[in-house]
């Protein structure tokens, strides 16, 4: 700190002697998935979400029981705020499109309850991409494939 500094806070004006910076939170687009049945549900989870400081804007799915929340906002508070405020359970957006996985059919990465066209999404790099066959499952699958000319002859 310098002099200049020193003296310009020592004769500073505004009442108090730290500064302080105004933490603004960036905009973000918050996703989340909560069972909404009927139009009663959808009016309370769009209720407790529009009164939320930050809050500019709040769309509902609810064939894909998905809620979409817009502004200036932290995405834990709004999944807890949801969570306390309509008695249902809560979470993050846990799908991604079925464009973006690899292997959309792996175990761990396909779900049945899942809205067509997106698959689960799974942070473990493991359970998102196949492992190698090995030679021997290789000469297995390709005996009884319909491109074997001779798999009558071992069937």
């Amino acid at each position: 700190m310098g002099a200049l500094d020193h003296l310009s806070n020592m004769f500073d004006c505004s009442g108090g002697s730290h500064r302080h910076y105004n933490n603004r939170k960036q905009l973000q687009t918050v996703e989340i998935r909560v069972k909404i049945d009927c139009e009663g549900c959808e009016r309370k989870v769009r209720r407790s979400v529009e009164g939320m400081k930050g809050v500019t804007s709040v769309s509902i799915e609810p064939r894909q029981h998905k809620l979409t929340v817009v502004g200036y906002v932290e995405p834990h508070k709004v999944v807890s705020r949801v969570a306390h405020r309509t008695g249902k359970k809560a979470e993050l957006w846990p799908y991604v499109p079925y464009d973006v996985v690899e292997h959309p059919y792996a175990q761990g990465v396909y779900d049945r309850k899942a809205p067509s066209g997106y698959v689960r999404y799974n942070q473990d790099p493991n359970m998102n991409h196949l492992t190698r066959a090995t030679s021997t499952e290789v000469r297995y699958t390709t005996a009884f494939s319909d491109e074997n000319t001779g798999a009558c002859a071992i069937m």
